[in-house]
């Protein structure tokens, strides 16, 4: 399974770390906070988080808080298909191909929920056949971009020939909540929209990168650290102080099983002190690409490690790129997966 191209897409409004604490510093929800919760708050968007810019489905992210489920919802319904859409129109067009030409269509999400789920939406306003194959991958949290391509390389092994579209898509912003509960609140400074599609064929695209080997590891005594609940009918992230630990373990075993000695390392963004701990872990040097998604979107959820891989492929010179990728992602289950990619 062959990378024909990559392309990624944002909702239109992009604010600083300052702008949102302003946002949020003046919202009813904010003076109800304690203080404690309220200084949190306060720390971690004026200080030095890695993040500088976040994008948001509404001009006044915060503003969403007060929404009830069924409009957070609703709002999910419009900004996830409309950033899948702008994502994958891209890289159809970078791979010369179109919409009527998929064969299957795979998609991973966890901010929102839709029956029909988002590939319904997109296959139909961009004019695919009604033979395409749709498969979306709910439930996954920030980790879901690597196992919905392991999904689309099981089709390719009985499809050969097939034209492949995979896109990652969060509306982070449709699930904002906010109490006074620290995981909570970290979320709120982290967490931005985005979308990642991906064109994959059985032949060589421009890149020459394939996919190779896959690997995953389950934690699930560690379930509660790291997942959304329902709360009233809204989704609540819960995220534990020994995340950054956690995922730097999981990434370093993983990284272990690896095929080549020096890959170049692509990995989800997670936040500073994730990255942090997966570099003193794993014994890396600065994990360039992901700290600099992490400084323009923030953590984006499931399509931060293809947005550092887009960055990658894109920046830089061409014949420094190493013959050899090794992809990881990790989030709700606790569950860590990577990929390796070879040219």
């Amino acid at each position: 399974m062959y990378l024909h191209s990559i392309a990624s897409a944002f909702p239109k409004y992009e604010l600083t770390q300052a702008e949102t604490w302003q946002s949020i510093s003046q919202t009813d929800r904010f003076a109800d906070l304690t203080k404690r919760s309220q200084q949190i708050l306060e720390k971690v968007f004026l200080g030095n988080s890695g993040i500088e810019t976040r994008r948001f489905a509404v001009d006044d992210p915060f503003a969403v808080t007060d929404l009830g489920p069924g409009e957070l919802n609703r709002l999910f319904e419009q900004e996830a298909p409309a950033m899948a859409r702008s994502a994958l129109a891209e890289a159809l067009e970078k791979a010369e191909t179109t919409a009527a030409e998929i064969d299957a269509f795979f998609l991973c999400t966890c901010t929102g929920y839709l029956c029909p789920g988002v590939t319904s939406y997109v296959a139909e306003t961009m004019g695919m056949r009604n033979d395409v194959f749709l498969q979306d991958i709910v439930g996954l949290g920030c980790g879901a971009a690597l196992p919905t391509l392991r999904s689309a390389s099981g089709f390719f092994a009985e499809n050969p020939d097939a034209t492949v579209a995979m896109v990652a898509v969060e509306s982070c912003s449709s699930a904002y909540y906010v109490a006074d509960d620290v995981g909570v609140l970290i979320s709120l400074c982290l967490f931005g929209d985005a979308a990642s599609a991906s064109i994959w064929q059985s032949t060589p695209g421009e890149s020459g990168y394939r996919v190779g080997r896959h690997d995953t590891r389950h934690i699930p005594e560690e379930r509660e650290k790291i997942r959304f609940v329902n709360d009233a009918g809204k989704l609540r992230n819960k995220l534990h102080r020994t995340v950054p630990e956690m995922a730097a373990q999981a990434v370093d075993e993983l990284y272990g099983l690896r095929t080549q000695s020096a890959p170049k390392v692509l990995t989800h963004t997670g936040g500073r002190d994730v990255l942090d701990a997966i570099e003193a872990k794993c014994g890396l040097d600065t994990i360039t690409e992901s700290r600099e998604v992490l400084r323009r979107y923030g953590n984006t959820s499931s399509p931060s490690v293809l947005l550092a891989l887009e960055s990658y492929l894109e920046g830089g010179d061409q014949s420094d790129r190493s013959d050899h990728l090794w992809l990881t992602s990790f989030g709700a289950g606790f569950a860590c997966h990577s990929m390796e990619m070879e040219r």
